[in-house]
């Protein structure tokens, strides 16, 4: 019951978007809603999931992980079933908010649940795999459930299917899991300041490559907004530095255990958003493919997420948690540079990037997860889940302007004012080979400092943390 619960906590997360966007026209024609409404239908979703996932997981381990996660279940359940009365766009995306504050308390509270249900970390990647399994099968059928659905029923029951399983996940977590036992929470009151400079700093740093997409390098919003992101970011670090309850205890960040975790997982981010960017710019603007052509191309990608998870386990046992974690990044680098050399010259070596990437990015993800919360004590596990989230959010918008901006710098003219010139097409080539080049130096590098810094940290636990009390059930 636990694991069902908590793997349909995950399926939301990973079916709400992807489910979404197909029905973004319908939602623009019924709801008279403008380009810029659309956009925010969707961006004010993962804006405020992104930002207050650090202060919400900060609240789980204070007042309970379980507690926290059954009250965001509760809301999601409210905010979905409002979407049966929204009118306007403006009503859907106060919907959406909410659903984004509903993630943001969920979301801290899964994997630290999940890992609590077992002391052995071979069950506990299992019990990931698991999860992660539903919420990808989820991510990819999405699209097509959402484009049958919209022929036989209104655009709100895409939203609407949100109930059913918010209530399956507040039955599983209510019956399958133990209330939080008193003496595995954070008793430190929160730090309010830094909370609020955390959040300020990823919405700034969410919100910034949209403006850099949209508006282009040489507009004054987009650098306005990243220059805020970083003040706000280093006043965050240096208000954690010098409070005496931090939300985020810069200490324990720099356990190798849990450094090398969110390095993976940045560099993860910042290799599929990029080359997914660049992907879908090739295929439909470069190829002349259709939309749906393009979706059927990326279809590599989504066998691999969903049948790689049987790899997981097999490998696990051969080669143990650290040493394939850290292939499972380098095999993350090694397909985006795969697609930064080769993928111009043809749709062959489009895929193999995919696959390669995918592969990496099934495992990174439980495995990288597992590593940070091996590194924590029992009292920051929802933090450390918020941690390892936030650095996959930030580094994909990182991915996205990055691609985003050197493609506005070497191309001339409209991008999409199809068909281009020749010296359009090798300005577009180019581009694609120096971004692609970009992130995968930035990629590797921080994958070459996670592997470093998780040399040492091989021990099976933490020394901050003692041997982890078995307080759930499966």
């Amino acid at each position: 019951m636990a694991l069902a619960g908590l793997s349909a906590v995950f399926l939301f997360e990973m079916l709400d978007n992807s489910i979404l966007t197909v029905a973004l026209p319908t939602i623009g024609r019924e709801l008279h809603a403008s380009a810029t409404a659309l956009q925010w239908v969707t961006a004010a979703y993962a804006v405020v999931f992104g930002g207050l996932m650090l202060a919400f997981g900060a609240v789980a381990d204070r007042y309970g992980r379980r507690r926290v996660m059954l009250i965001g279940l509760a809301l999601l359940a409210v905010a979905s079933l409002a979407t049966a009365f929204v009118t306007t766009a403006e009503e859907l995306i106060a919907v959406r908010v909410a659903m984004g504050v509903a993630a943001a308390m969920t979301t801290p509270g899964s994997a630290a649940l999940a890992f609590r249900l077992f002391d052995d970390d071979r069950l506990r990647v299992r019990a990931f795999n698991v999860i992660s399994t539903v919420g990808i099968v989820g991510l990819a059928i999405g699209p097509t459930v959402g484009g049958f659905a919209l022929a036989i029923a209104p655009w709100q029951a895409l939203l609407l299917v949100n109930v059913p399983i918010a209530l399956l996940a507040m039955a599983g977590v209510w019956s399958g899991i133990a209330p939080d036992d008193a003496a595995g929470l954070n008793t430190d009151p929160v730090d309010v300041a830094g909370a609020v400079l955390g959040t300020a700093a990823i919405v700034a740093a969410l919100v910034a490559p949209t403006l850099f997409v949209d508006e282009g390098a040489g507009a004054w919003a987009p650098w306005a907004l990243t220059a805020a992101a970083v003040a706000a970011a280093v006043l965050f670090v240096l208000r954690e530095r010098s409070a005496r309850h931090p939300i985020v205890d810069l200490k324990l960040v720099a356990h190798p255990l849990v450094s090398s975790g969110l390095a993976f997982k940045a560099a993860t981010g910042l290799a599929i958003a990029g080359a997914g960017y660049l992907m879908t710019l090739q295929m439909q603007l470069d190829w002349g493919w259709s939309a749906g052509l393009a979706s059927l191309g990326m279809l590599p990608q989504v066998v691999v997420l969903i049948a790689g998870g049987a790899l997981l386990n097999p490998l696990v046992k051969r080669f143990g948690l650290e040493l394939t974690g850290r292939l499972s990044a380098v095999a993350v680098v090694a397909g985006l540079a795969v697609y930064a050399l080769l993928g111009r010259h043809g749709y062959l070596w489009v895929a193999v990037a995919l696959v390669l990437m995918a592969a990496g990015l099934r495992l990174v993800g439980v495995l990288a997860g597992t590593s940070v919360l091996r590194g924590l004590p029992e009292s920051r596990t929802s933090i450390g889940v918020a941690l390892t989230d936030t650095a996959s959010q930030v580094s994909s918008g990182a991915g996205l302007a990055a691609a985003g901006t050197i493609l506005a710098a070497m191309f001339t003219g409209p991008l999409t004012a199809t068909p281009w010139t020749a010296g359009q097409t090798a300005e577009f080539h180019g581009a694609l080979t120096a971004a692609g080049l970009t992130l995968t130096v930035v990629a590797a590098a921080l994958v070459g400092w996670g592997i470093l810094r998780g040399a040492g940290g091989r021990s099976s636990a933490s020394p901050t943390r003692p041997a982890p009390a078995h307080t759930g059930s499966a």
